[in-house]
């Protein structure tokens, strides 16, 4: 097996690197890798070459608005031949309740000739620091990283005696994410968007955000840092800028919420 992954503030990654771990310990199995899509975009002969060699994957992406981010639509899709025969396992992380998280990016998997084991789901901090509504206690937090855990043994367990979980698959899943949340935000998640905002009067052109971003999105001009029009959403730029410079949805920075602060 091998992990396929995007994350932005870390839940994701987290998530599948803990899945592998347990998964390869269960098993007795070698230590087993994981990729996230942007490495794999920088140089897609590796992903050519490792999904030769691995006949199951476990991909892991966060949830946004219900819907898949958009990087994590475009890879699947721009790689449709690369999805023939394999066996898929699906985590998707998310901060409420999605529905069908997990079944978004089955259903096109299995357009292109996926054979999908399963579906989990794992309710993780909110990455979303600039709205207050959103954010929770650190004990809280905490304590959500610590059950998803729990629940990633309890998932290893039963894939090794073959009853995996099927968290966000099958109608009733997908009725309940559509009407959810889906319909009334989905242009959210269509398109990428322009709407990153970056306060010039508090940067410092460090730069950070820039190399963190995984569109490109971010530029240096006059050593200052400004957005064009192709931000996924990931709130890595936002829970990294020293200066707390940067906001999406809100206009102030209330928590940056990078999963090192909730282990």
């Amino acid at each position: 097996m091998i992990g396929i992954y995007f994350s932005g503030t870390g839940n994701s990654k987290h998530c599948i690197e803990t899945f592998l771990q347990a998964y390869s310990t269960q098993f007795k199995m070698p230590p087993l890798q994981s990729f996230s899509i942007e490495s794999i975009l920088a140089d897609e002969n590796q992903l050519l070459n490792q999904l030769a060699r691995h006949d199951e994957i476990a991909l892991c992406y966060p949830i946004q608005y219900s819907n898949l981010p958009k990087i994590v639509r475009d890879f699947i899709v721009g790689h449709a031949e690369l999805w023939e025969g394999k066996r898929i396992f699906i985590i998707a992380t998310m901060a409420l309740f999605s529905g069908d998280g997990a079944g978004l990016a089955a259903r096109l998997l299995k357009k292109y000739g996926a054979h999908i084991i399963g579906g989990l789901h794992l309710k993780m901090p909110d990455c979303i620091g600039d709205e207050k509504v959103l954010k929770r206690p650190l004990d809280i937090n905490k304590k959500l990283v610590a059950d998803a855990k729990n629940k990633i043994n309890e998932t290893v367990l039963a894939l090794q005696k073959g009853n995996p979980p099927q968290e966000g698959l099958g109608l009733m899943y997908h009725l309940v994410g559509l009407f959810g949340q889906r319909l009334y935000f989905y242009n959210k998640t269509r398109h990428y968007t322009d709407k990153l905002k970056i306060d010039a009067s508090k940067c410092i052109g460090c730069g950070k955000c820039a190399t963190l971003c995984p569109m490109n999105n971010i530029t240096l001009q006059n050593k200052i840092a400004f957005s064009s029009d192709q931000c996924t959403m990931c709130y890595r730029c936002v829970s990294n800028c020293p200066k707390e410079a940067i906001t999406l949805l809100g206009k102030q920075v209330f928590e940056q919420s990078k999963i090192e602060k909730y282990l």
